[in-house]
């Protein structure tokens, strides 16, 4: 499936601007090498070019033979250079170079005798590189200053020691294994690196003797580890041993006390290890927990940003699994923090059903403490969510959700529960006790909530019969309200409802005037609105443009240009689909391609700052596409004539060119349009690439008078591809309730697949992926999706092509570590376009 479409990083590409490896290309560095056979060596110069071979040996670049055999030979010359970060690159180089058996030989000598050297720097990197490349046979000959290292005084030469014999453990696990002793005594050292290396190797080299790992954590764990690195990893293979450990019984747990003896510690680093270790325990008690998430607690006001990170994340892993062991503290820690909290109970909840219950009341519980507005939000959204996907969970959630509006000081939430309350009240199996709830919205709030309120009340009418009457009585006392909007609306529903208060089945009319979904965004109504001329003729809400208008990426511009990019048109271009449609219909070889479904956002087709700035707008109709190609003269000193461009269809067999409007002339700085047109089958989506080429006939311009001359040239100018994809076929229109929409649907033409997504940077990538290829609006801020969420659900609406409404519904999860997984549902009116839909995510 096609990657999401990145904005560029301004900075990020005057940053490349000033790589000093912009360009470089591998011949040309081989042809610098030569300088390391010069007999004056240039430290600083042969120090150059070694990083320029660094750079393309980690960028992926591949030498070939005899490239790396002549690099290698002539870096081991550099050997006879006295300065001491020349040779530190030397050894780096030699290292990355990974010399075979019979070239090895050749530096051997040089490396043995810079291990031996009085300089400590030297024989640290010798050491390393030796274990690099060096095989058993050699091995064997210089394990015994290996050995010396380790105990070496300096901790540099001991560390390189260590780690080299971490790297060979792999390798030769025997010869490694007798340096045993060594590295014993080097896990007393006063030096924290050598301790934490040699700590590090020591548990590797036994790491398949259970009883020997036991003995050396029961060894260590009494005090004689100083380093904090040392210390982390001690932590670590305590963990292990515990979770090893027969008897973990609370009480009896082994080596617990040393854990929690480390939440004490001076170093924050071997704090929050042991913290992080007390709560992955298997079983681990309330009282066990209590000590850890106390100083997890601490962390989250700290001044260090990644204790804080640390913290919350920890902490979101214990409310997933043991949720009710954070509620004492929610009251101490930021709002921000508290969030992530709440949308761990829920994912808990959605992973767990049979445990809503307890779960509910907890998010009931913090719904009525201090917080703020996101808090509060983010507390009824996870109940909303409850609600809807656990039927078991409605009533209890209603309930919690009707209490908290008595107290809600926030305008929005509250209108935001009455709206949902009445589309999920009605149908529970006691709708009555939601009423006294709802009326006293009424009396003790403001004007908005209010009305909020009656509507809420006019829904429970409509959908409960035996309700109606007492709905009535409460409607008609909401008619003497002193606000506009609640009598307007008490009057409204009243009629609507048949305003005699009679027990009678409301009809159909009614409850999708009530309830149905508008399918209009709200913003083009109140457009459609504003524009409407008083006239005999009444408004029609057919003439209201369906298709969402987002606001397109700005575009970097050249300084002193006119932006010519996505998201400015050409001055006096048309922007809008009515205005797209007045255009292409005034066009006679257009006139009879019906009516237009879709227009869509201009697309660049040629680089800033060039020649000739040309854009691109797909225009579909049910059996043709039209492009329209909006032309730029950016050269004063040129005057251009029957512009025109030629198409390739090579690669979209199904499209053919049916009439074509060349440009006549384009003067300097005066956009025009040129068009192709071509025929498709008729209401099928479609899809291919299109080669472009500009052809025009030049005139040169006189600058004095502004005259061109009489006679031209021909020229051509190529242009970039274009691609008409699935998702031009599919209009975004939203619905103002997902749920009540997609229940009307029905599932007569509903279509479920499951697909694998393959490895992603995050899940928030793979849905925006998603929603790209299918063209379609996100409803109800489903494209959000929460930070280190492992699952989402996301809601998408549409109109395909032929008028087709259409709902998605995708449920995303990582599989491993980065594949994500994702189960899409489709219904429409036509089940040949929810097979569509399906065909383009498959092909995608």
């Amino acid at each position: 499936m096609a990657q999401p479409l990145v904005k560029k990083d301004d900075d990020r590409d005057d940053e490349a601007d000033y790589s000093p490896f912009l360009g470089i290309e591998k011949g040309a560095v081989l042809q610098e090498a030569r300088v390391f056979n010069d007999p004056q060596l240039d430290p600083r110069r042969c120090s150059q070019v070694i990083t320029k071979l660094l750079y393309l040996l980690n960028q992926g670049e591949t030498f070939t033979k005899v490239e790396a055999t002549e690099v290698f030979f002539a870096v081991t010359k550099l050997f006879q250079s006295k300065d001491i970060g020349l040779r530190r690159m030397v050894y780096v180089m030699i290292k990355e170079l990974s010399p075979s058996a019979d070239e090895v030989i050749i530096v051997t000598s040089s490396l043995m005798k810079d291990m031996t050297s009085k300089t400590d720097m030297y024989r640290a990197n010798a050491i390393r590189v030796l274990c690099r490349i060096t095989d058993g046979t050699l091995l064997t000959q210089i394990e015994r200053y290996l050995k010396q290292a380790i105990v070496d005084k300096n901790p540099v030469v001991a560390s390189a020691a260590l780690v080299s014999g971490i790297h060979l453990l792999q390798t030769n696990p025997e010869i490694v294994k007798r340096w045993s002793n060594e590295v014993q005594e080097a896990v007393q050292s006063r030096a924290a690196l050598v301790q934490f290396h040699a700590l590090a190797l020591l548990h590797q080299i036994r790491q398949n003797d259970r009883l020997a790992v036991n003995k050396l954590v029961s060894s260590l764990t009494k005090g004689s580890v100083r380093s904090p690195l040392a210390q982390c990893l001690l932590i670590r293979y305590t963990s292990q041993v515990i979770r090893e450990s027969a008897n973990t019984q609370a009480g009896d747990r082994p080596f617990y006390d040393f854990l929690e003896g480390c939440l004490r510690h001076k170093a924050e680093m071997v704090i929050f290890e042991a913290a992080r270790a007390i709560t992955e325990l298997n079983g681990v008690t309330s009282r066990e927990l209590t000590p850890a998430i106390t100083v997890l607690q601490l962390f989250l006001s700290s001044s260090k940003p990644v204790l804080r990170f640390a913290a919350v994340r920890t902490l979101n892993k214990v409310a997933m699994t043991h949720p009710m062991a954070i509620t004492n503290f929610m009251s101490d820690i930021a709002d921000e923090f508290k969030i992530v909290v709440v949308e761990a109970i829920r994912s808990l909840c959605l992973k767990f059903p049979l445990k809503h219950r307890s779960l509910m009341n907890f998010l009931s519980n913090i719904l009525r403490e201090e917080g703020g507005f996101e808090y509060k939000k983010a507390i009824v959204d996870s109940i909303v969510i409850l609600i809807r996907d656990i039927p078991e969970a409605k009533e209890t959630g209603l309930l919690h959700l009707c209490e908290f509006i008595e107290d809600c000081e926030f305008t929005y939430l509250s209108t935001q529960i009455l709206h949902f309350l009445g589309i999920e009240g009605p149908k529970t199996s006691d709708p009555n006790k939601y009423i006294r709830f709802i009326y006293n919205r009424v009396h003790l709030e403001n004007a908005t909530v209010r009305a909020a309120a009656v509507s809420t009340l006019a829904k429970f009418g409509a959908m409960v019969d035996t309700l109606k009457p007492r709905i009535f009585v409460l409607l008609r006392r909401c008619l003497f309200d002193n606000d506009d909007e609640v009598r307007d609306r008490a009057t409204l529903y009243l009629n609507t409802l048949g305003g005699d208060g009679t027990v009678v089945q409301t009809g159909d009319d009614v409850k999708e005037f009530l309830f149905g979904s508008l399918d209009i965004p709200l913003v083009n109504l109140e457009n459609s609105l504003k524009n409407y001329e008083s006239s005999e003729e009444s408004f029609d809400i057919n003439s209201v443009p369906r298709e969402v208008k987002t606001q397109p990426l700005a575009e970097k511009k050249a300084p002193g240009k006119k932006p010519t990019g996505l998201g400015a048109p050409p001055a006096g271009l048309p922007s809008t689909v009515d205005a797209y449609e007045k255009l292409l219909s005034s066009i006679p070889e257009f006139a009879n391609f019906g009516k237009l479904f879709k227009s869509s956002a201009p697309a660049e087709l040629t680089e800033a700052e060039t020649e000739y700035a040309v854009n691109v707008v797909k225009h579909i109709f049910d059996g043709h596409v039209v492009f329209q190609y909006n032309c730029t003269n950016t050269i004063p000193e040129q005057f251009l004539e029957n512009v025109t461009v030629i198409v390739d269809t090579s690669e979209a067999e199904e499209f053919a060119e049916v009439a074509s409007k060349p440009l006549r002339s384009l003067p300097y700085d005066s956009p025009g349009q040129t068009f192709v047109a071509f025929e498709k089958p008729e209401g099928i989506p479609a899809v291919g690439k299109f080669s472009n080429m500009l052809r025009f006939i030049v005139k040169e311009v006189d600058p004095s008078t502004g005259e061109a001359e009489d006679d031209g040239v021909e020229d051509e100018y190529q242009l970039e591809e274009l691609e008409v994809v699935a998702a031009d076929y599919m209009l975004k229109v939203g619905v103002s309730n997902f749920r009540n929409a997609w229940e009307s649907m029905g599932a007569d033409c509903e279509r479920v697949d499951e697909y694998g997504l393959g490895p992603r940077e995050s899940l928030a990538e793979a849905v925006n992926a998603v929603i790209d290829l299918l063209g379609m609006q996100p409803c109800e801020g489903t494209e959000v999706v929460p930070n280190n969420s492992r699952s989402h659900t996301c809601l998408l609406s549409g109109v395909y092509i032929g008028n087709v409404k259409v709902l998605v519904r995708l449920q995303f999860g990582l599989d491993g570590p980065k594949d994500v997984a994702m189960k899409l549902a489709v219904r429409s009116e036509d089940e040949a376009v929810s097979d569509a839909i399906h065909e383009s995510v498959a092909s995608g």
